[in-house]
């Protein structure tokens, strides 16, 4: 069973093995960060098409006799400050992925980091108030396999006010909620800190704990 040193102390916790001894799946998290990563963006670019953009209402010479090439509008897309074709428009770029695909996603996300020995626990009651100094060397006194713990991601629970404030202002370090985290943010750091309240939201997102002919297969 896999398991994770507690900071500034010498004892270990246990970790789910459905959640952080699964096998690694590639597709399954390309996709769901793929899933993600869209997610954020935007959709917001817009392009003005020849009926948007202001003016170009007369005709701007007659159609024969000038020996110029025929023209209806000003705002034609072959002028210069004209309308665009085919541009960008607001959009969503959002697509689906199903609830048995993210799970499995988040656990193997969870198991790469269990598996490298990069995860480590957070008593988060010892910082009765913010203290950035407190949280740094708690960060330089871990010591993983890879000798890099920078970029980390600190998972806590939104009433672990205290220690987030505490981690947010050291460089690298970002803090997230169990409820905020992604598999893409799980995949972008190098070493994960969680208190136990968070491990435990953050085991639940993984689904419920698969049935013994589920494990055997």
């Amino acid at each position: 069973m896999p398991d994770a040193p507690v900071l500034g102390a010498t004892k270990k916790v246990k970790l789910d093995e459905s959640a952080f001894g699964a096998r690694f799946s590639g597709p399954l998290v390309h996709q769901s960060v793929r899933a993600e990563q869209a997610a954020r963006r935007r959709g917001t670019a817009a392009t003005k098409t020849r009926g948007k953009v202001s003016g170009g209402g007369a005709k701007p010479w007659r159609q024969k006799g000038t020996g110029r090439a025929r023209a209806g509008s000003s705002r034609s897309p072959i002028w210069t400050g004209g309308g665009t074709v085919f541009g960008p428009q607001p959009r969503s770029y959002t697509f689906k992925v199903n609830r048995k695909e993210q799970r499995a996603a988040l656990r193997s996300a969870l198991s790469l980091h269990a598996e490298r020995g990069s995860i480590a626990i957070l008593d988060a009651s010892i910082f009765s108030a913010p203290k950035t100094s407190q949280a740094f060397d708690l960060l330089e006194d871990w010591k993983i396999p890879t000798g890099q713990v920078s970029p980390t991601l600190v998972v806590l629970e939104p009433q672990e006010s205290s220690a987030a404030l505490s981690f947010r202002n050291i460089k690298r370090v970002a803090v997230l909620t169990a409820e905020s985290v992604g598999v893409a943010d799980l995949l972008g750091a190098a070493s994960l800190v969680i208190s136990e309240p968070a491990l435990a939201a953050l085991t639940a997102r993984t689904g419920p704990p698969r049935k013994a002919k589920e494990a055997k297969a």
